[in-house]
């Protein structure tokens, strides 16, 4: 018999994906020009010029047998040690590239770490609104899901929640900022006060409580004010999750890394333990090109000044129509209350008018939907005409 788990898993997609398949049978009944797909977060500006630069060098450059063949399973090492490189001289924290371990994108980062940490009966906590696969990954690594709500005027961490949430059990809290689906960024006395929590409470259980970052959205801020932290600056027992998916517009060539914090306790051994959940997954020897593309354009990114147009264009038009939304530092996510109790119903009225926005439920926060921005401008342009109609179907 097969595994019933994975069935359910692979037999029904996810909620935005079923949107995302709804669009395009919905674009070819009545032309794609007039379906409003907010729902799938895939880059929508170029990578940068360095990349396909970067690309044609190394093709003229290097021997097809050698650009192409496996490297190290946890990565090339020069491509190592010039991601630590910039690491340490952007963040001022130091790494080597030995702490270091390239992945097929941030899925992989997660579910590698997961796999590493994981004990039987081991808790993972993270805060809603959360990304919906962190509850397959944490899951299907053997550990229980705890979800916990955020404050829902900031979308930022309860800590008294979170101190009461905390037990024997807690292996690691998992957090990304900037947010999906809200665009909230963890700020400075934000992060310090999570670091401070997880060292109390890993002082009082006598284990580490391992603090993991998500972190494929880490470039894309858009207000000059906007620092996101880097999380090992505060808090020792960090793993960080990264993906080069949307800073570069690579979201289909798979390709991020694992980095360990060399001050977490027991550093080396935490740094096997990835290596052999990699080996464990099979994921061994990230996309051999990609890894070099990534080493040669790591911290660029592409045109992000897009997004922050459309940022601007869409919480500005939404809040003029009456629509309640947390303001997106981050990301390209708008989180937007729904204008009635049940937020499906608002999504399917929404329909009414070609616009295709996710429910919030899947998000872990009842009541809301998520908008992707990362579209065209034009086509924010004229969604918001619809918008103001449907926000007058509700009386707003």
């Amino acid at each position: 018999m097969i595994n019933e788990t994975m069935y359910a898993l692979g037999s029904k997609r996810s909620t935005i994906r079923e949107i995302f398949e709804y669009a395009k049978t919905r674009a070819a009944e009545i032309g794609k020009e007039n379906v409003f797909d907010f729902s799938i977060g895939n880059p929508s500006v170029p990578a940068p010029a360095a990349v396909n630069e970067t690309i044609e060098k190394l093709l003229e450059e290097i021997p097809s047998v050698s650009l192409h063949g496996y490297t190290s399973a946890q990565g090339g090492k020069d491509v190592r040690d010039t991601i630590a490189n910039n690491f340490t001289r952007r963040f001022g924290v130091a790494l080597s590239g030995d702490d270091l371990y390239m992945t097929c994108g941030a899925a992989a980062s997660l579910t590698i770490t997961l796999k590493a940490l994981t004990n039987e009966g081991d808790e993972f906590i993270t805060f809603a609104p959360f990304f919906p696969e962190y509850r397959v990954f944490v899951e299907n690594a053997g550990a229980k899901f705890v979800v916990l709500r955020s404050d829902e005027k900031t979308m930022l961490p309860d800590f008294d929640a979170l101190e009461r949430a905390i037990t024997p059990k807690t292996k690691g809290v998992l957090v990304n900022t900037p947010n999906n689906p809200s665009g909230v960024v963890y700020g400075e006395k934000t992060m310090q006060k999570l670091a401070d929590l997880l060292a109390k409470k890993s002082k009082e259980y006598g284990a580490p409580i391992y603090l993991i970052s998500d972190e494929p959205y880490r470039e894309l801020v858009y207000d000059k004010e906007t620092k996101v932290p880097c999380p090992m600056a505060y808090y020792n027992e960090t793993v960080i999750c990264y993906s080069y998916s949307k800073s570069l517009s690579l979201a289909g060539e798979r390709v991020g890394y694992i980095a360990v914090n060399p001050k977490a306790t027991e550093a080396k051994a935490l740094y096997a333990a990835v290596c052999g959940a990699g080996r464990a997954l099979g994921y061994v020897c990230a996309p051999a090109l990609f890894q070099r593309v990534a080493a040669a354009c790591d911290g660029m990114t592409a045109d992000i000044s897009v997004y922050k147009k459309n940022r601007d264009l869409l919480y500005n038009g939404l809040t003029k129509c009456g629509f309640t939304c947390i303001y997106p530092d981050g990301a390209f996510y708008l989180f937007m209350k729904a204008a009635e109790r049940d937020a499906a119903a608002f999504c399917e009225r929404a329909k009414k008018y070609e616009l295709l926005l996710v429910n919030g439920a899947d998000f872990g926060a009842e009541g809301w939907v998520r908008v992707a921005y990362c579209v065209e401008t034009e086509l924010i342009e004229r969604a918001l005409p619809l918008f103001e109609k449907l926000a007058k179907d509700y009386g707003l």
